[in-house]
């Protein structure tokens, strides 16, 4: 962090699907002597989608929802350019809609908001065919929260509070610009010289369930727990079929296969499923996610059948400490260390 001049950050381990650490390093503002701790807040950034998916499989488990439903059912603001394939929620939740990845992230970024960016949406190209490959989505993604509302009648962050962090035991987590900011402890977000960036911009607030969340490391933890296999072997729960829905890989990633290849290797296979990522690390199956806005980054990544797994979020924008998943996962598996962060090479 000295090296990096990362301002704050924190980590949490899972083990057999216990929180066996948790802890924070560093300051929430450089220079404050503010110390980061385990229940200081940060922002989740993308890791949120998989909490939009977690709820919309769990009301389709429950029967509330099919997830074969063509997604512009539920969100009508979601107007996607005309085709004979029907994008059903499934497409959504795992970014296989067809048109350029990362659509109208500038509007987004611009102040717009989010329903009437989708509204914009059917005036754009396709990059391939809807359901054919991967193109990574926020504006877009963010119909789901308006099929939750359509679904539920109430808010999302409503539905979120009741479903997930109620129900996880999540205290600091929240899906809300205001939630962060009335937070006991929250860090600031900086620069890549630990400069303080004046104020946290709510614009991807905007798009709540790409990306809205923010909590501690210990429930970022919490989180990363309930998405792990029920202590019962051989029991078919509700939660290990939402599991096995959430995690089963769907669509090539073909794009973030090559971004691994460049950073660190080893990790090939790469699909997303809904809301989570999913790899094979050196033989085994392992589920994650990483997020990114200005002066913040999070990830998580776990091996569901060994209920154990990492969770890091920093408010810097240095890619390095992503390296810390890969240090926790040869430890688990008892494989030679290597220098995965990387700490000599240039920024």
């Amino acid at each position: 962090m000295s090296k990096l001049e990362i301002a704050g950050l924190a980590m949490a381990i899972v083990e057999d699907g216990k929180i066996t650490f948790a802890k924070g390093y560093g300051e929430t503002t450089s220079g404050s002597g503010d110390l980061v701790s385990a229940d200081t807040v940060f922002r989740w950034a993308s890791v949120s989608k998989g909490v939009a998916a977690h709820v919309l499989v769990d009301m389709a488990r429950k029967g509330k929802l099919k997830l074969d439903t063509p997604a512009s059912d539920l969100a009508p603001t979601l107007k996607l350019p005309p085709s004979d394939t029907k994008v059903d929620i499934t497409h959504l939740l795992s970014h296989q809609i067809g048109i350029v990845r990362n659509a109208y992230d500038d509007k987004i970024e611009g102040g717009m908001g989010a329903k009437e960016i989708r509204f914009m949406l059917e005036g754009l190209p396709y990059q391939c065919a809807p359901t054919t490959c991967h193109t990574y989505q926020n504006v877009a993604y963010d119909a789901a929260s308006e099929i939750v509302q359509t679904l539920t009648g109430l808010p999302y962050k409503s539905v979120v509070q009741t479903e997930v962090f109620d129900r996880f035991g999540m205290s600091t987590a929240s899906v809300s610009y205001e939630g962060l900011l009335q937070s006991k402890s929250w860090a600031k977000p900086h620069g890549r010289k630990r400069e303080l960036i004046d104020s946290v911009k709510p614009t991807y607030y905007r798009v709540p369930a790409a990306a809205g969340v923010n909590s501690s490391i210990k429930d970022l933890a919490r989180w990363m727990v309930a998405q792990m296999e029920d202590e019962f072997p051989g029991a078919v729960s509700e939660s290990e079929k939402r599991q096995a829905a959430l995690q089963t890989p769907l669509i090539r990633t073909r794009r973030e296969q090559r971004y691994i290849n460049r950073r660190f290797g080893q990790m090939t296979n790469a699909h997303y499923g809904m809301g989570f990522r999913v790899y094979n690390y050196k033989g085994h199956k392992v589920v994650g996610h990483r997020g990114g806005v200005e002066g913040y980054r999070s990830l998580i990544l776990l091996d569901p059948e060994k209920r154990s797994g990492i969770a890091v979020m920093w408010n810097s924008p240095h890619y390095q400490p992503t390296g810390l998943q890969f240090e926790f996962m040869d430890q688990l598996y008892g494989l030679p260390k290597q220098d995965w962060l990387k700490l000599d090479e240039e920024s």
